[in-house]
């Protein structure tokens, strides 16, 4: 019988040490991190996502579904094998039937054996170029000195009041269909990216290309995750829920594209994706940006304040309400009538994988990173001194 030698060949092993020492370079220093994402990164971008531009589908949602597919193959083979190893040892004498699956299943372990360690090698290799760096950059600091989330309470007053007015206004001005609900006419990933490139004068790093923002199809697994959008590592994709209602979808097109800029940071995403759509000549698209950040200001208010204090400032509207949605009870019904799993499961184990993800990535605040955006946009009302002719 011929000795099978380790599958993890010279070249597999020399990529991973590598992957290794360019992780613990980034982790220890801010400033090779930030010279990755701003001189190699981009070109990654531009020549990668130019390829997975090409297609009208989401390149990275196939590939989990061809991972989930390798993962079941693999476990039932386990599984299958294992059965036939102790059938074997039970019985003595062994037919054809038995020679012909046991040299299938060597066949088909050896296959496994020298595959899993160029997958392992393929995603150390881009997730460390693609995602792991990203989370070691220097944090967005709109504000030199001073920290975002250091406001008092009159300014998150102030920035909460005009935020709420702004989305009752709005909401009186947006195009409505025969049902009420907000509509969109024209290219929305065309208006995303030109509403990206437009405030990359003042950001640099949100300059060059774009890749197109694309739908899942697994959209309504998105809803019972109340996931608005997902960025692709392996495709450098920015993908969008296209089950949930209309107006979520401006922001989170704006804020998965500044993930393809190397923005990984979800305050950071969240104050780009506000910042995009608010300065875009769309009216829907600056609605969608204030929709956005509405429920982040409005709890970090609400918290802080008694419910008589709350209940005396600017009221949110019935039509703002109604707009800001994640999705309508008609459309909850929808997705709970083809779920194949709970909702509640659902969410739960990807609020645990998001939390983790973070934080084994030196989040250490985990999923409460993504309200930090209240901070930024503070930062950003008072520097340009807006909230101040506000009044």
């Amino acid at each position: 019988m011929k000795k099978r030698g380790s599958a993890f060949s010279l070249p597999i092993i020399i990529t991973m040490a590598l992957c290794v020492i360019f992780n613990l370079a980034a982790w220890k220093s801010a400033a090779f991190s930030d010279f990755y994402v701003t001189n190699i990164f981009p070109k990654i971008t531009s020549i990668y996502g130019r390829i997975t531009s090409l297609v009208h589908f989401s390149v990275g949602e196939k590939m989990l579904v061809a991972v989930v597919i390798y993962l079941t193959v693999v476990v039932l083979f386990v599984v299958f094998h294992t059965i036939l190893m102790l059938y074997g040892k039970l019985k003595k004498s062994h037919g054809k039937r038995y020679t012909s699956m046991a040299k299938f299943c060597d066949a088909m372990s050896d296959g496994l054996y020298r595959v899993t360690p160029v997958l392992l090698a393929i995603t150390m290799v881009v997730m460390s170029l693609n995602c792991f760096v990203l989370y070691h950059c220097s944090k967005l600091e709109v504000v030199p000195d001073k920290e975002s989330e250091q406001y008092n309470l009159e300014e998150l007053a102030q920035l909460r009041d005009y935020i709420v007015r702004k989305c009752n206004e709005l909401s009186t001005k947006v195009p409505h269909d025969e049902n009420g609900n907000v509509k969109f006419e024209g290219d929305m990933a065309g208006t995303a990216i030109a509403a990206m490139q437009n405030i990359s004068g003042d950001y640099p790093r949100l300059g060059g290309y774009y890749v197109t923002p694309k739908a899942l199809y697994f959209s309504d697994f998105m809803c019972q995750q109340y996931m608005q959008g997902y960025y692709f590592p392996f495709s450098m994709e920015a993908n969008y829920n296209d089950t949930m209602n209309l107006m979520n979808k401006p922001f989170t097109m704006c804020h998965e594209l500044a993930h393809t800029h190397g923005y990984i940071y979800e305050d950071e995403a969240n104050f780009f994706g506000f910042l995009a759509c608010i300065s875009s000549d769309d009216i829907v698209f600056q609605y969608s940006g204030y929709l956005g950040v509405l429920n982040y200001v409005n709890n970090d208010f609400y918290k802080a304040v008694s419910e008589k204090e709350y209940k005396s400032h600017v009221k949110i509207s019935d039509r703002v309400k109604y707009d800001n949605q994640f999705l309508s009870q008609e459309g909850w019904q929808e997705v709970e009538k083809k779920a194949v799993i709970k909702t509640e499961t659902v969410k739960k184990a990807a609020d645990a994988f998001i939390d983790t993800n973070l934080k084994v990535n030196g989040v250490s605040s985990g999923k409460v990173s993504y309200a930090h955006v209240v901070g930024l946009i503070m930062d950003y009302y008072y520097e340009n001194c807006i909230l101040a002719s506000a009044g």
